[in-house]
């Protein structure tokens, strides 16, 4: 029994530090990309330009 706690011990600790790196990653700005997506799809086949 005393195992099973530890074990939920560990998971909970792992889960906040998962947590606590995604929110990190949201407050720094990983996720701040707007102009990308939108004009993604306007340059996936540029063709070699040929004098």
């Amino acid at each position: 029994m005393t195992i099973l706690f530890l074990l939920i011990g560990i998971s909970l600790l792992v889960a906040l530090t998962f947590l606590g790196a995604f929110l990190w990653a949201v407050r720094s700005g990983q996720y701040d990309d707007e102009y990308t997506p939108s004009v993604r799809m306007l340059f996936d086949e540029e063709e070699p330009h040929h004098p």
